[in-house]
């Protein structure tokens, strides 16, 4: 019978070629629905093309992006879990072995030689983000992040006073910048917290993580996220920056309390390539697979 270890590494690696080969249901689903409210035809064709390309990447097995992200995993770890201080070796390992297999572009580079060690594996990589849990199960989520989303998200701390009456402008003008760069149609992940880092990876979570047409559970948050996702399609960038009513899927707002003294606002995009898959593994070596 299959080691506890083998069964983790097993579940990662199938999570992680998931992942790979597909956008998640609820982002091809919203494309779909893009499509059919789109008016602008150039823009048709660019998200015709990309549904395309996604029916060719799930009927071949191969990566839906040439761009196959750096390798995420949000860990949920239950405190009965028996494989603690083993997991990121296994976890790296299961990325290692489908980066050959499926194969995938590596995309892992020291900043000092630019070497590639061609596993998408180094330094800080797979990135791991580990949220401890009750419970006796181990919950993986695979997100793999292409550049061309990283290359114009922000992060920034704004003076307090007026800064709820001035996110819809820094949004607005972040997507301007960003324009065609991270592959519209996007999702806009927007993180408020109480310190840089901290905003900068909530609006990672909220571009990755929730589901599109998800909203926020606070009811006035939910309220900005509409307006947000209403201002960013009226913009007229459209797919791939071919113009259109289609600029963004949704928009997300994750927050926490902050400091008096800062407002601390990170602002990240996800591209129509948004991938996300999961796992959960048991202590009997037992574990689920699914897309999100």
């Amino acid at each position: 019978m299959p080691s506890l270890e083998d069964a983790i590494k097993d579940a990662a690696k199938k999570i992680v070629r998931m992942a790979s080969v597909s956008p998640a249901e609820d982002v091809v689903n919203a494309l779909r629905n893009a499509v059919r409210i789109e008016v602008h035809e150039p823009s048709k064709v660019q998200l015709n093309a990309i549904l395309t390309n996604i029916e060719l990447a799930q009927k071949y097995t191969a990566a839906v992006c040439q761009d196959t992200g750096v390798p995420t995993f949000f860990i949920k770890l239950g405190d009965g879990f028996p494989i603690r201080s083993k997991l990121f070796p296994i976890l790296t390992e299961a990325v290692r072995e489908v980066t050959k297999e499926l194969p995938l572009r590596s995309n892992s580079v020291d900043p000092l030689t630019e070497k590639n060690p061609g596993d998408n594996t180094g330094i800080g990589i797979p990135v791991f983000d580990v949220e401890l849990v009750d419970g006796d199960h181990l919950e993986l989520i695979y997100t793999p992040k292409g550049g061309g989303t990283e290359l114009p998200s922000k992060a920034f701390v704004v003076p307090p006073g007026n800064a709820w009456e001035r996110l819809p402008e820094l949004v607005l003008n972040a997507v301007i910048d960003a324009g065609p760069m991270p592959c519209p149609p996007v999702i806009v992940g927007i993180g408020i917290g109480s310190n840089l880092d901290v905003a900068a990876k909530l609006g990672k979570k909220a571009a990755v993580l929730r589901p599109v047409g998800s909203r926020n559970s606070n009811p006035d948050i939910a309220k900005i996220e509409d307006a947000l996702l209403d201002a960013i399609n009226k913009l007229g960038i459209g797919a791939h920056g071919t113009g259109g009513k289609v600029t963004a899927l949704d928009v997300h707002i994750e927050y926490t309390y902050r400091h008096p003294a800062t407002f601390a606002i990170g602002i990240v995009f996800s591209c129509w390539a948004t991938r996300r898959a999961r796992a959960i593994v048991y202590p009997d070596g037992k574990y689920e697979v699914k897309p999100l």
